[in-house]
């Protein structure tokens, strides 16, 4: 059972056909690719909150080059070892995106696993549940997550924002939490072709209220490039594309052939 409340009200869902309804009478119908919207009109800070349609497929260009993969594999590894004795845990992926790290982690898990995915963009939902039939894929936001309380064994999180109390009130006493932060060198070679002087990201992050660092895996390995259009989609999917004037942009592709640092922080916390 996939543990989703109303977002409106806090109280259990029954399905009715395609639609989820609630005790208390509110209607949310399954959207025909398969997900479920459960982000109130009220909440909503604009139209469209969350990437927009450029900025999802410039990510799914790039993640589909296999530019990350090494992340990919090494957040599935994980998440294998921290469920090995736990075949029927539920796992939720916190700003998802359009699902390419859900995929990964979900095919090396039982498929008694329930994985549900959680994204503020519809767009990246839309085609994230379309592409992947096995996830339960759902629009809401990370700062008000629609899940019963103590209902996770395990919450990932990829440079995704998040409440202490929102992980606190979802994840179970011994499950775990995975974040995936920048480190120091991530895409050192492009912040400098932006800024003078470059700053560092942290080597390491404080654990969230009411959980204890377990573990801290350091995942650093080049990413040789050599078509100009994997680099653009990089570029496009992270803040750097605000700040390549065309001039700057224009000197970088003239190398024609780039090799460019990846650096990750993947810290594991367990719930107290």
């Amino acid at each position: 059972m996939i543990p989703f409340i109303c977002p409106l009200c806090q109280s259990h869902f029954i399905q009715n056909n395609n639609t989820q309804v609630c005790e208390n009478n509110h209607h949310f119908d399954i959207a025909k690719e398969g997900y479920l919207n459960l982000l109130p009109v009220g909440a909503k800070n604009s139209k469209n909150p969350g990437d927009n349609k450029e900025m999802m497929m410039a990510r799914r260009s790039f993640l589909s080059s296999d530019g990350y993969l090494p992340l990919a594999q090494k957040l599935s590894l994980v998440s294998e070892q921290l469920l090995a004795k736990n075949d029927s845990a539920t796992i939720l992926d916190l700003g998802c995106g359009e699902g390419y790290y859900t995929d990964r982690i979900t095919k090396d898990l039982p498929e008694t696993v329930n994985v549900i995915a959680l994204d503020i963009s519809k767009v990246a939902i839309r085609y994230a549940a379309k592409r992947y039939k096995k996830i339960n894929f759902c629009v809401a936001s990370a700062y008000d997550i629609p899940l019963l309380d103590k209902s996770l064994d395990l919450l990932i999180r990829i440079y995704a924002p998040s409440l202490d109390s929102e992980l606190q009130r979802l994840i179970k006493q011994g499950g775990y939490l995975i974040t995936v932060t920048p480190a120091p060198r991530h895409l050192y070679e492009l912040r400098t072709k932006i800024y003078e002087q470059v700053n560092e990201h942290n080597s390491e992050n404080e654990a969230p209220v009411g959980f204890t660092k377990v573990n801290q895996i350091n995942l650093n390995y080049p990413l040789h490039i050599t078509d100009a259009l994997v680099l653009k989609d990089l570029i496009q999917m992270t803040p750097f594309a605000w700040k390549f004037t065309r001039e700057k942009m224009q000197d970088l592709l003239n190398e024609k052939q780039w090799s460019i640092e990846c650096d990750f922080n993947i810290e594991i916390y367990q719930r107290a």
